[in-house]
């Protein structure tokens, strides 16, 4: 009986799987995505280093195109919106940096819910309070016009001491807004968060920034500012002020930073400084890494005179030797803090 060999490729019978016959190609592939093209790549848990130093390396590109030298940064609350002549209306909002406003139950009252005793206390409350907080946004609004005003009148090649703000409503606005008004370019770094929320007006548009990571917006706030002003706030405030306040304590910013804490009854209501000092929490001295101000005039001259004392009058003596470009100004932070000694050295 004749031994059959083995079956050659291509003469299966029918239904016979497993092999492929030899005049079959293969179907074209359509092009890869370049990596840089991917959005499954750069939206993925891979890409995430490339989305924190693009949050890095595109607001830095700007900023050398916008020419700007530095910064004071206002911080302050975004719920309250500011109270307009024409309209007088008081509305907090539903949450930091929503465009929505509050619950009715949680809005200032009117003057006519008190009247008639149809307000709760929340309600009488937050009336006190907004028209509090409508005082600071319309101080916010002033002081950032003058700031703008005397930084314009600085001789420089790039723009000087631009107020730059979050970028969302309430005190932020305010600042963004003075500085417009006083015709100065004007900074909005912006976070997006899951409620809906938008960029306030005042921003120049060539400023406004928007950033998913919330430490890469810390380091632009720290990165650029000469100066920080504290307005009212809340938990967002907090965390910004005495961020900077810890980097200026332990010596981390490479330059000196004037720090004005704007409403002293707001704040000593709020913050118990004095104790962290009678606990030895702090030293002493650590209360003055910042000064108290109540009214726009003194607010102004405390930053004119920290900023002329600090940076001016040293870069005049060293003849303008310190008029640097953005991407020096925060001195010992090289590509190797971001990237790492051995990435670092890939420049392509």
């Amino acid at each position: 009986m004749k031994m059959q060999g083995p079956r050659e490729q291509g003469n299966e019978g029918p239904g016979e799987q497993g092999t492929v016959a030899a005049n079959t190609a293969p179907e074209p592939l359509e092009r890869a995505p370049l990596a840089y093209e991917n959005p499954a790549f750069l939206n993925g848990p891979d890409g995430r280093l490339i989305r924190i130093m693009a949050e890095y390396s595109e607001p830095l590109t700007r900023f050398r195109r916008e020419r700007i030298q530095d910064t004071v940064v206002f911080f302050g609350s975004a719920r309250f919106r500011g109270r307009e002549e024409a309209e007088g209306a008081l509305e907090l909002l539903e949450n930091t940096y929503s465009a929505q406003p509050a619950a009715s139950a949680e809005q200032p009252a009117s003057p006519a819910a008190i009247a008639a005793g149809t307000a709760t206390d929340l309600q009488r409350k937050r009336a006190v309070a907004a028209v509090e907080m409508a005082r600071y946004y319309e101080d916010a609004r002033r002081l950032s016009g003058m700031l703008t005003g005397w930084a314009k009148t600085i001789p420089s090649r790039k723009s000087r001491f631009v107020v730059t703000s979050g970028g969302g409503p309430g005190i932020m606005e305010a600042a963004n807004r003075g500085a417009h008004e006083a015709g100065g370019k004007t900074i909005g770094l912006n976070i997006r968060l899951p409620f809906e929320q938008a960029p306030n007006p005042y921003i120049t548009p060539e400023l406004n920034f928007e950033f998913h990571y919330f430490f890469m917006r810390k380091l632009w706030f720290a990165y650029l500012a000469k100066a920080l002003v504290v307005f009212p706030g809340g938990f967002g405030t907090l965390d910004e002020a005495f961020e900077i306040l810890t980097l200026a304590q332990t010596h981390k910013l490479a330059k000196k930073i004037t720090v004005v804490v704007y409403g002293p009854d707001y704040w000593k209501r709020i913050l118990n400084l004095d104790a962290l000092v009678d606990s030895g929490a702090v030293s002493p001295a650590d209360l003055n890494l910042f000064q108290f101000a109540d009214t726009p005039e003194q607010a102004f001259e405390l930053l004119k005179q920290g900023l002329t004392e600090n940076h001016l009058k040293p870069e005049a003596a060293a003849g303008g030797q310190h008029d640097t470009p953005a991407s020096d100004a925060l001195a010992g932070l090289t590509m190797e803090d971001f990237l790492g000694p051995d990435m670092a050295k890939t420049r392509s």
